[in-house]
């Protein structure tokens, strides 16, 4: 068996993990997870099948960084237009705001 090399205290089991990236599902996938952190391990020929999935789907590289700027007594966040494109939201377009934990989550109305 196989020590964990992030926590090196787990050892790494062979499994079948789902990956999902910006709520995309992208296909379920062999990899080794640790039996004490739950760390997972994919292998680079799998790795590059869901990069090529995410790509094909449209996601790949849409996670941008952005900064908070004021807007007369609020604050402002530009929605970057690769995740505006992604999410379908246009200017003018209502949404709700509202925090869940440490995220802040904009739907449509």
């Amino acid at each position: 068996m196989t020590k964990c090399p992030m926590c090196e205290k787990g050892v790494l089991k062979a499994t079948k993990e789902k990956h999902v990236l910006f709520g995309v599902d992208l296909g379920t996938y062999p990899a080794e997870k640790c039996t004490i952190c739950g760390e997972v391990f994919t292998d680079s020929s799998h790795m590059k099948k869901i990069e090529e999935i995410a790509k094909a789907k449209g996601i790949w590289g849409i996670g941008k960084k952005t900064k908070i700027t004021r807007s007369g007594n609020s604050l402002a966040v530009r929605i970057p237009k690769e995740v505006a494109n992604f999410l379908h939201l246009k200017e003018g377009q209502d949404v709700s705001l509202h925090p869940d934990q440490n995220k802040l989550v904009i739907e449509p109305s």
